[in-house]
């Protein structure tokens, strides 16, 4: 959840006043590792499950998380998170043994119970995955960020540290996204579920380089993130899209490189958790501020526990894929934990926990079977498995130890699977959970299919029957009814158009329909060129660009044909390039549009296309033939509609005759 009561860093002084008491807080952190301070007798895991929160009807993000969690705030485990349409559950800590994974399934189940009632008499639901199908990019707007102080100076310190004008997106899967946002706010797309495991000060180190061993095909095989704006990206595209959002890096001439503050890591992990600390405090100058009630040093002087509030409201400034957690349990004793931040919400909670089982079991059981990980595997390759598993999921060929090659699931299957059971039975776990959880992981692996992998078959099914927005509703409503029945993900079927019972467009912009796979010409091109490419496309406008994407003219069909049957002539002039002939200053319509304005504008003007334009920039076009393909599918979803009512009515009367012939 993070430190809420956090402000901008106001002033120089302020940054001196917070570093002072950073710096102390290393001091006093190590003084209580080199002094046994840290509970070492128990182990504890726990989890955080972030979640989307969907309208009912149009299945699109629904901005009113503030407005639930108020509803719910008798509940402490509910939380809100950095936007609007997204909400947070914190699950009890509870000891690694016995039936502790069933248990977080129980205590999960009913968080969801409770969230999912209120948020359904309040015209919503709860979606489980990495990143919504439904999303927008117009859904990352500033006004969708949760009204919080922390997350205002969140934002503001980060877009203050931003070198370029934009945050851009460059993703490259079965499609391609390139896109610019004016707002780190696209981090908002990502949803995980946190498990967090607790770790002795003695064995950090090992623990710690067995969590990015093991990252990239934990990752692997729980991956659920692979749709990003309609398009088919990375299996866990949360990983690309968490770092450039957070990205104020940008390219330079000379060769100096920066961090970036999303991080997998520059190397193993040596002798110290405090290694982390340092480098971090090392690299990243400090974003946020906050007010802190007491000095570290005197209260481990005074055989106090301190909070380290400065070095936890920085760390959370700093984002590892495994997190090192400071924090204080119930009985007063401070602890250590490692926070695995890879694996993404959904596709149900059983699945998530078999995700949380796999992962613990599989970190417990390495450090009893091989020690220190670093003698099997190289660093290189360890950070290479984790880009490699991002990409391609549950396909990922991985180097693995003694430099084999071996792909994902014959590597949980053969090594990491019973590499899990002896770690979850060492530490005393009951057998029923064990055979539970990784069973539906080995089932997993067996059938090739994760979430990740599910998604992008379904979604690549739908796309060839309807248009890509409806694609993406039919899909999440299709995960909403298999998250229903609980499932795992393994077991689901395939959707069908029939899975979503009613089509309602999210907010009739224009932005929502228009294409932005576009094919422009220059004012200088070959006319003859053009006339081909409308030909081999299909295409009826093109837009005319220069070389900086500025729009500044449109051919359109009528043109080719005039053009054609003047012998290739206009007004008497032979025409040579797309200038002789194009449309200068073309009308054209913004993003934010109503599509109904659009319409009217074409009607009115004549016209059979709008190109869509922003801060002068041609950012997609509307047709003609998208407002017959909009109304077409209205139209064929009135007409299923009002069958299944006809199917209903006639229905009626055969049950009532089956109850009288039973009477």
């Amino acid at each position: 959840m993070g430190e809420q009561r956090v402000t901008l860093v106001k002033d120089e002084d302020s940054m001196h006043h917070f570093v002072r008491h950073l710096l102390r807080d290393v001091r006093a952190l190590e003084y209580m590792l080199n002094n046994d301070w840290f509970e070492n007798d128990v182990i504890r895991i726990g989890a955080e499950q972030e979640m989307c929160l969907v309208d009912l009807e149009s299945l699109t993000p629904s901005t009113i998380g503030p407005e639930v969690l108020e509803k719910l705030s008798k509940y402490p485990w509910a939380d809100g998170e950095l936007a609007r349409f997204n909400l947070e559950t914190n699950m009890t800590p509870r000891e690694l043994k016995g039936k502790c994974f069933s248990q977080m399934e129980a205590e999960n189940t009913k968080h969801q119970r409770i969230i999912r009632k209120q948020a359904r008499q309040m015209g919503a639901e709860v979606v489980l995955t990495g990143i919504l199908p439904t999303l927008r990019k117009f859904d990352l707007a500033m006004e969708n960020l949760t009204p919080r102080p922390r997350y205002f100076a969140l934002m503001e310190a980060i877009n203050q540290q931003l070198i370029g004008t934009a945050y851009e997106l460059r993703l490259t899967g079965i499609d391609e996204l390139l896109v610019k946002h004016d707002s780190p706010l696209l981090e908002a797309c990502n949803t995980s579920f946190q498990v967090h495991l607790q770790v002795t000060p003695e064995s950090f180190v090992q623990m710690y380089n067995i969590a990015q061993t093991l990252a990239a095909p934990v990752m692997a095989i729980a991956a659920n993130s692979p749709i990003v704006f309609g398009k088919r990206l990375w299996h866990e595209s949360r990983i690309a899209l968490f770092q450039q959002a957070l990205d104020v890096r940008t390219t330079h001439d000379h060769l100096r490189e920066r961090s970036p503050r999303v991080s997998f890591g520059s190397g193993w992990l040596e002798e110290s958790l405090l290694e982390i600390y340092k480098e971090d405090i090392a690299r990243f100058r400090v974003l946020l501020d906050t007010e802190i009630d007491h000095d570290s040093i005197e209260y481990v002087r005074n055989n106090k526990v301190p909070k380290l509030k400065a070095l936890q409201v920085h760390n959370s400034t700093v984002y590892r894929w495994n997190r090192p957690c400071y924090g204080i349990s119930d009985n007063g004793k401070p602890h250590l934990r490692i926070e695995n931040r890879v694996l993404p919400a959904g596709p149900t909670i059983v699945d998530e926990v078999a995700n949380a089982a796999f992962w613990i079991g599989a970190m417990t059981g390495a450090a009893e079977q091989y020690g220190d990980i670093r003698e099997y595997i190289t660093w290189e390759d360890v950070r290479d498995n984790f880009g490699k598993a991002a990409k391609f999921g549950i396909d990922t060929n991985f180097t693995w130890f003694n430099d084999r090659k071996i792909g994902a699931c014959e590597l949980v299957l053969k090594e990491l699977l019973p590499l899990a059971r002896a770690g979850l039975e060492s530490r005393k776990v009951h057998k029923d959970d064990i055979d539970k959880y990784l069973g539906i992981i080995e089932a997993r692996a067996k059938a090739h299919m994760n979430g990740a992998r599910w998604q992008l078959r379904a979604f690549s099914k739908l796309k060839k029957e309807v248009q890509r927005d409806e694609a993406a509703s039919i899909l999440t409503a299709c995960i909403l009814k298999q998250q229903d029945e609980g499932k795992p993900v393994h077991t689901w079927e395939m959707p069908k158009t029939s899975d979503l019972k009613q089509y309602r467009p999210a907010t009739l912009t224009v932005e929502e329909f228009m294409e932005t796979d576009l094919f422009t010409v220059h004012e200088d091109d070959l006319i003859e060129m053009v006339a081909n490419m409308m030909d081999w496309r299909k295409i009826r406008h093109m837009p005319v660009e220069n070389t900086k994407g500025k729009l500044i003219g449109l051919i359109t069909g009528r043109m080719m044909l005039r053009y054609f049957a003047n012998d290739k002539t206009v007004k008497g002039k032979k025409v040579l390039a797309v200038r002789d002939v194009m449309i200068k200053d073309p009308i054209t319509i913004g993003p934010n549009a109503n599509i109904v304005e659009a319409m009217h504008l074409m009607r009115d003007k004549s016209i059979g296309s709008l190109p869509v334009v922003k801060d002068d920039e041609l950012i997609g076009i509307i047709t003609e033939m998208d407002f017959v393909r909009i109304s077409g599918r209205l139209l064929e979803r009135l007409q299923e509609e009002r069958l299944a009512a006809k199917d209903q009515e006639e229905e009626k009367p055969a049950a009532k005759k089956s109850k009288r012939k039973k009477s």
